[in-house]
């Protein structure tokens, strides 16, 4: 649990050094009174010097001691450094996230630090690792496979004990306390889903990913949608699979997949990237969109509406999302505080060709509520 205790003693040093009113070159504190002082390890305080070193706070002469190099950076945002990191930035949605986030943090004279943990939780500890020991004030995260177990709980808990503000994005782990800035992602699965059913559909499938939040809220909201049109059997007609790997279904279950498509006049996709797939699968099995099935994404993202059947999809607010996850993080570190409200964003219908309208039949729903 030592790890991140230097993160403390770097803030701890910074504040003693203002208080103490120590000018440059005034001699600092020893490793052994270091030691003493907060009953940690030599390791933990030699680290905490490095950190300090590196932001030019202090000077370590060998055989001399250690002495302050320098004015020690103050509360001024224009002082800090944060650090972003996201599970991809090639394409999709991140990069406008980034260029919200970025746009934001330049404006106030921030400097950044990207890094990309291509949605494996191991590179997500060493991107944090590697931002924390660079001495970022500030971090911005989108989280890796946030419906999953995740062993980097303690890195966040010690995150948290340092004083280091940190915004989720898009999604974020159950068990963290961090403020989130989203899209309702369950609402975004309930809308695409009222839509179908208002085009008079009834046999409505799915497909979500298992092993984020967001697959599941979506889920949540396709559920939710099926249930108060009257249909009671919809888990029924899902099927699940793992985000980083969205084309197995389409090799290794497409006798499954095919079974269900036929059996439906209409699927939810758990973001627009599977519907293109899932359109690319259905023209190569001769299965014409939207005449005999009727497809919707979630995302609107660059790809919903240059495919073969322009997608009907829900607007996802990425560089507005990314500018305001920015400002939060700013008014965290300028104002400190532990609590801070979460931001989501309702989700906006868009509209275009891959919905077939069929003669809608009135439907009676019996009892005065839907329950799982």
């Amino acid at each position: 649990m030592e790890d991140y205790k230097y993160l403390a003693i770097v803030k701890w040093a910074k504040e003693y050094i203002a208080s103490k009113k120590l000018k440059p070159n005034d001699r600092f504190l020893s490793e052994k009174e270091l030691c003493e002082i907060h009953g940690v390890s030599r390791q933990t305080v030699r680290q905490a010097l490095k950190c300090l070193e590196s932001e030019n706070v202090i000077l370590r002469v060998r055989g001399s001691g250690t002495f302050v190099r320098g004015s020690v950076p103050t509360a001024s945002v224009r002082d800090t450094r944060i650090g972003v990191v996201s599970t991809y930035f090639s394409d999709y949605i991140f990069p406008h996230i980034v260029t919200g986030i970025e746009s934001v943090v330049n404006e106030a004279g921030i400097a950044m630090q990207l890094s990309i943990t291509h949605n494996q939780v191991c590179e997500e500890a060493q991107a944090l690792k590697s931002m924390i020991a660079n001495g970022v004030q500030g971090l911005i995260v989108e989280p890796s496979k946030s419906a999953l177990p995740n062993p980097n709980m303690n890195l966040y808990q010690e995150i948290r004990q340092a004083g280091i503000p940190l915004v989720f994005f898009n999604a974020k782990y159950p068990w963290a306390d961090f403020p989130l800035v989203a899209m309702d992602d369950e609402l975004a699965g309930k809308t695409v889903t009222d839509y179908l059913f208002e085009c008079g559909h009834q046999k409505i499938c799915g497909i979500f990913a298992l092993d984020d939040i967001q697959g599941h809220m979506r889920y949540s909201g396709y559920m939710k949608s099926c249930l108060e049109h009257g249909i009671r059997i919809a888990e029924k007609s899902v099927i699940w699979y793992a985000a980083a790997e969205r084309n197995s279904i389409f090799l290794y279950e497409q006798y499954k997949l095919l079974e269900m498509l036929h059996q439906n006049t209409a699927v939810v996709c758990y973001n627009d990237k599977l519907a293109v797939n899932l359109l690319r699968f259905c023209r190569q099995n001769e299965i014409s969109v939207p005449d005999e099935l009727s497809v919707v994404g979630i995302d609107d993202s660059k790809y919903s509406s240059f495919c073969d059947v322009p997608l009907t999809t829900v607007h996802h607010p990425h560089e507005v999302l990314g500018e305001t996850a920015a400002r939060l993080l700013i008014r965290m570190m300028t104002e400190g505080g532990d609590r801070h409200e979460d931001a989501i964003f309702v989700p906006e219908l868009v509209v275009r060709d891959s919905v077939r309208k069929l003669s809608p039949r009135k439907i009676t729903v019996s009892g005065s509520g839907a329950g799982w």
